[in-house]
């Protein structure tokens, strides 16, 4: 196999106006010799985070982007909230920068309140966080990225990236009982939603494309906002710049030690836009071309968590290899319910859902499995996750998730992963085209789906092969869904899987919430001839 059997080369990637594949005398889309740890659920990750921060000294670098953050977000208890965290850093010395999404107000249900006050917070302390409104009209900044640079010990330099926001709601365990800090949506999910979702921790060459990805939208020229005089009388109430600062970034002290066995491609979603993007100047859809492209090699298994699975792209190329393929089975873990769940966004947000579902059963038929969580006392779990992983060999975590906009209109930011590490349990070459299957994919799925079946770490051996594994899903599922239909004075079967039963968009709405959904919910940001003849 070779890793651009699956990587997209830098021609496919199709962005000639950005440096990242350029390796100094030579140019490739992807790095080798790096070591990925998996953190599922947020409370892994902001430990991480508290743990590998707490060491930075004078002159280092914390870098990160984000949709929202909440500044009293607690990352473990009492005394560690993000905001004080953060100043604290900058305060002694280490260079904190940030981009974060400007949003729209509280009343919209968006953030631009909380992410105004975490910037206060962190500038007064001498740091720089800006309020970055860059975005196609209607988009947003959706990537969720937190560097770490030493300079007196390169190689412990370390980058986040994945699903997880520095904002309410995220901290949650594999128990889903919900963050005590507790972000409202639907009702449905209680006062304390419960929270699936995932973070990449990275070490090694890959943290200077990273690094590239930040530096590019923080050298941007463009103004951070639109040019009207309420928009200007905020920016000088808040003490926010028109432009980023002109501070030397900090000088780059480079590793050249390999961390470990793990290749990765950074990916992007850049929409375009007027003035563009000086380093996507026709935008860039390499998340979507990554997925396109994997999909074509699968064989046996296709592994999805996504909050939303709406994208008519990825429905085709799934059901185009479903067709191609009698053995693949395809597994997708969704939220039960929006977010929103009104009358139209909630009728705006199934259609889509409702729609590449359709797509990919007609072409798999009972090989096709969508499923949602619950918790062990019945409140559904929010799935904010964004993952893939295909034949135990490839795999994929960041901020996208399957739909128009996280392919083509706001900015996102994903990783995919190769382990050279070979998984030699059986079955060891599950597609049958020489991949072999692979120790940090296989290992992921595995750990993601014990999770969901409640089981022991130990307790994983009909889950290995795809076939048995895809049984032992639908027969969890099955028991539980049984056990709410029938009895409750019988004991709860383990695990968290139920089959998703998605209510149908009533006839009488359809017009009005598909309008809401191509219009608000999922727009394209493709170029005019892109869209004109539906290519990413």
């Amino acid at each position: 196999m070779e890793l651009d059997d699956w990587f997209l080369t830098p021609l496919e990637r199709g962005n000639t106006s950005s440096g990242i594949d350029d390796r100094g005398g030579f140019v490739r889309g992807w790095t080798e010799g790096n070591r990925v740890e998996v953190l599922i659920d947020g409370t892994a990750y902001f430990g991480r985070l508290l743990e590998t921060s707490s060491s930075l000294e004078r002159g280092d670098l914390l870098a990160f982007t984000d949709w929202q953050g909440d500044a009293d977000e607690r990352l473990v208890g009492p005394g560690t909230a993000i905001g004080r965290l953060l100043a604290d850093l900058a305060g002694r010395g280490v260079h904190v920068r940030g981009l974060l999404w400007r949003s729209h107000p509280r009343l919209a249900h968006f953030g631009e309140e909380a992410n105004m006050e975490l910037a206060k917070a962190v500038d007064a302390a001498g740091g720089e966080v800006l309020l970055d409104e860059r975005v196609r009209y209607g988009g947003s900044h959706h990537q969720k990225l937190v560097i770490m640079r030493r300079v007196s010990q390169p190689d412990d330099d370390v980058a986040f990236v994945g699903g997880i926001d520095l904002s309410h709601g995220r901290h949650d365990d594999s128990h889903h009982r919900g963050d005590e800090q507790a972000v409202k949506i639907d009702a449905k999910y209680g006062l304390r939603p419960p929270w699936h979702d995932v973070q990449l921790e990275v070490h090694g060459p890959a943290i200077t494309d990273l690094e590239h990805s930040f530096c590019e939208r923080w050298q941007d020229p463009t103004p951070l906002d639109h040019r009207n005089p309420w928009r200007k009388a905020l920016r000088a109430f808040t003490r926010q710049p028109g432009h980023p600062q002109d501070r030397p970034w900090p000088a780059r002290v480079v590793s050249r030690a390999e961390s470990g066995p793990h290749a990765i491609q950074v990916l992007r979603t850049y929409p375009a836009k007027r003035p563009a993007y000086p380093f996507a100047r026709a935008g860039e859809r390499s998340i979507a071309r990554a997925y396109i492209k994997a999909f074509s090699r699968a064989r046996r298994l296709v592994y999805l968590e996504d909050q939303y699975l709406w994208s008519h792209h990825a429905a085709g190329a799934l059901a185009d290899a479903l067709r191609r393929s009698p053995d693949l089975h395809v597994v997708a873990v969704v939220p039960r319910y929006p977010d929103r769940d009104g009358r139209l966004s909630g009728a705006a947000s199934r259609i889509g859902r409702e729609r590449a579902i359709e797509v990919m059963r007609a072409a798999g038929g009972d090989r096709v499995a969508i499923y949602d969580l619950e918790n062990t006392i019945g409140i559904p779990i929010y799935v904010h996750a964004k993952n893939c992983i295909i034949d135990d060999v490839w795999m994929i975590a960041g901020s996208d998730n399957l739909n128009r906009r996280s392919w083509t209109h706001d900015s996102e930011l994903s990783c995919s992963i190769i382990d050279s590490t070979l998984d030699k349990r059986h079955p060891a070459d599950p597609a049958a085209l020489g991949d072999g299957a692979r120790e940090l994919a296989r290992e992921t799925r595995l750990r993601l789906w014990r999770e969901h079946l409640e089981r022991d770490e130990d307790h994983d051996a009909d889950l290995i092969d795809p076939s048995e594994g895809f049984a032992a899903m639908a027969a969890s599922a099955d028991a539980l869904d049984a056990w709410h239909a029938g009895s409750p004075a019988e004991p709860r079967p383990p695990g968290h899987l139920r089959r998703h039963v998605p209510d149908q968009v009533p006839r009488n709405a359809r017009w009005a919430a598909e309008a809401m959904y191509k219009v608000m919910l999922d727009p394209d940001g493709r170029p005019r001839g892109m869209r004109h003849n539906n290519e990413l």
